[in-house]
């Protein structure tokens, strides 16, 4: 059945020499996989230059019931970007929080306010000129209350350990390893308090950043299963001096 939807681009992968398979997460269902064919003229209804980290596109495929694999028809632009794609800062981010997505984001379902919440952060991203350092550790810890992982941040008290395990504060050490020290729970209940438009009030050193940084992939690991290493990662960590 031939529909139209809007998606996100999360990965792409050669399949063979005329086509690709694209995983984009869709406005009306969820995660899904596409075949792509590559454009061999300029009249061509799809274009492999869609398919960059977190482009939007609008599109239409032919949905079959009893195939995890559809077969795209049409494509286009439904936002050009202004920046991301020409920022290195920006594209850095945008190629992690695509590989980010592609990794924790596998339900097959209908979900609009996660859509919603993806599209906008990816369009405030783009627009900004400044301050968006500290864009990608906002993101992920606000993309855990749509994952069902957002953790307890209640009865916080200064030097408090925090448990990874059971997602709260604790006075006291837990038995098990996964749990970070108080300067970093710290660091973790300031960041909470963060959205796009505040983050830049909170002064961070890269290496505050990238410990933050390895917190969070360390929490959505425990609770995500076979959640692999992140090759974007490297990239990444060595930004916003």
């Amino acid at each position: 059945m031939l529909q139209k939807s809007f998606g996100i681009v999360l990965h792409s992968i050669k399949y063979n020499d005329v086509s690709n398979i694209v995983d984009i997460y869709t406005e009306r269902s969820g995660r899904a996989s596409f075949l792509v064919k590559l454009p061999r003229s300029k009249k061509a209804t799809v274009k492999s230059v869609l398919f960059q980290p977190l482009s939007i596109i609008e599109f239409e495929a032919d949905y079959r019931p009893t195939s995890n694999l559809h077969k795209m028809k049409e494509a286009k632009s439904f936002y050009p970007f202004s920046s991301l794609p020409y920022d290195p800062y920006k594209s850095a981010i945008a190629l992690f929080i695509a590989e980010f997505l592609y990794r924790a984001v596998r339900e097959e379902v209908e979900n609009k306010p996660l859509f919603a919440y993806l599209l906008h952060s990816i369009q405030w991203l783009d627009e900004q000129s400044k301050g968006f350092a500290n864009f990608h550790l906002v993101f992920l810890m606000r993309l855990s209350r749509f994952l069902g992982l957002y953790p307890n941040l209640e009865n916080y008290n200064n030097g408090d350990y925090f448990d990874l395990l059971n997602a709260c504060f604790t006075a006291k050490k837990p038995f098990h390893s996964s749990f970070i020290q108080s300067d970093d729970a710290s660091r973790l209940v300031n960041l909470m308090r963060m959205n796009y438009e505040t983050m830049h009030l909170f002064a961070m050193s890269r290496v505050e950043r990238n410990r933050c940084l390895l917190i969070i992939i360390d929490y959505y690991r425990l609770h995500l299963p076979e959640f692999p290493p992140l090759k974007s990662l490297d990239v990444l960590k060595e930004l916003f001096d």
